[in-house]
């Protein structure tokens, strides 16, 4: 248990400091797209970038490459993450899953009726789904601001619940946003995708052999019409968790790679080199501690890191550059409609579906929390920025619209963020006044 919750820790705060990288970004590459730089910026982001091996060649811009690429990393962690909540984490237990999943369903359900319900331009429809998702590494950095009063209950609650609105955001993706499907090629990557699954069962891994298999699946999804980013959620899925020998075998194996490096020294070398012996121990300990760790675990421990200060923040400065000027404005309801989406779609959403699961006994309150704390968290998952910014690219094709969009994005999730984070430092507040006022009595 103590493993579980450090490893969630650990998780949490790299999660709420990469929040801080990414709103130090965003608000540079605002700075710096209005201040007279904004053709530099463009002409940065569309220079073509050209990749090929004989007769195949991949030619890109610079903003395609990140966000069908990079973003495919992105995607790919994302799996992973869902894939362990399934399997052994919050997501595992039907009792536990159930108010984050009902609630991520209210999250999803009330923005895009807010925004069919509001939007009267036929062009913009297609951007229904922008104010889906919630923003996993802002609304975490907001509860994180709040530090240790915030319940670790709420914590789990919000994580879970953001996990599962992302998903839902790839599934949508999936089968909204995907056009002139080639189904050959779909057909070949989820041959190759079987073959891994087969093999991840068998615990015939090699993370050399899954990689190159990843990058032919991203290939054949790129070329297919489905977007290429969610080829890294479907590898995710045949990543094994499991590890490849058991503990008590790697103990017993690595105390006998470390007896035979003791007894294996030799007289008559210098101390700082090593015998054949005991160059082969330490060979064998390598293996077996590649061995122990789960694959999961161990990939998603290593691209953790490289997502959220390198990938996201990289993203953020290709897509947060909205030029502010008069003709930005000429589409201000579409911006006005998906911040409403954001703020008060979340925030009704999340906060009736929690209420009718815990009044109907379908779910229980996160431990230590109360309805009005699950209420504050719902209107921070208002709070959309990257996989927003994500489905607006997709979404649409005209720049106007794409601006109308991300301008309404930043002013939601901005809007969203400030009002939960003040609504939920005052319900902390009270209760921990409430608490102080028991013990007096």
């Amino acid at each position: 248990m103590r493993f579980i919750t450090d490893a969630f820790d650990r998780f949490f705060k790299q999660e709420s400091s990469s929040s801080v990288l990414l709103l130090g970004v965003t608000i540079i590459t605002l700075l710096f797209v209005n201040l007279g730089f904004y053709d530099i910026y463009y002409d940065l982001l569309h220079q073509k970038l050209t990749f090929g091996v004989a007769d195949f060649v991949l030619s890109k811009s610079f903003i395609l490459w990140i966000n069908d690429g990079l973003m495919a990393i992105f995607f790919f962690v994302i799996g992973l993450e869902v894939k362990r909540e399934i399997l052994i984490g919050e997501l595992s237990d039907l009792r536990k899953a159930s108010l984050p999943v009902i609630a991520a369903c209210g999250g999803m359900l009330f923005p895009v009726l807010i925004y069919f319900s509001l939007n009267k331009q036929q062009e913009a429809l297609h951007g229904w789904a922008i104010p889906m998702a919630t923003d996993i590494a802002f609304s975490l950095g907001i509860l994180q601001l709040l530090g240790k009063r915030v319940p670790y209950g709420l914590k789990i609650f919000l994580t879970a619940f953001a996990i599962v609105d992302d998903l839902g955001a790839i599934l949508v993706i999936a089968l909204f946003y995907s056009s002139s499907i080639q189904w050959s090629l779909i057909l070949i990557a989820l041959g190759i995708f079987v073959v891994l699954l087969a093999l991840s069962h068998w615990k015939l891994y090699s993370k050399y052999l899954f990689f190159l298999a990843g990058i032919i699946i991203w290939i054949l999804f790129l070329k297919s019409g489905i977007h290429a980013t969610l080829a890294g959620v479907l590898i995710a899925f045949a990543i094994p968790l499991r590890k490849m020998i058991k503990l008590d075998h790697f103990q017993e194996n690595v105390q006998e790679a470390l007896d035979t490096f003791k007894t294996a020294s030799g007289n008559n070398r210098p101390r700082f080199i090593l015998t054949n012996e005991q160059i082969g121990a330490v060979s064998t300990i390598e293996s077996l501690s590649e061995r122990v760790q789960s694959p999961l675990q161990e990939l998603e421990n290593k691209l953790h890191s490289w997502v959220a200060f390198v990938i996201m923040p990289i993203f953020a400065f290709a897509n947060a550059g909205v030029l502010i000027n008069a003709a930005s404005f000429s589409n201000i309801s579409l911006s006005l409609i998906i911040a409403a989406s954001l703020v008060f779609g979340n925030t009704a959403g999340i906060g009736l579906f929690c209420w009718l699961a815990i009044k109907f006994r379908l779910s229980s309150l996160p431990e230590n929390t109360h309805f009005r704390q699950l209420a504050a968290v719902g209107i921070i998952g208002g709070v959309g920025f990257t996989m927003s910014l994500f489905v607006t690219n997709l979404a649409f094709a005209e720049q106007a619209l794409i601006d109308a969009s991300k301008i309404g994005i930043l002013l939601g999730s901005l809007t969203a963020g400030i009002i939960g984070y003040y609504i939920l430092k005052l319900t902390l507040k009270q209760e921990m006044q409430t608490q102080v006022s028991d013990i007096g009595n």
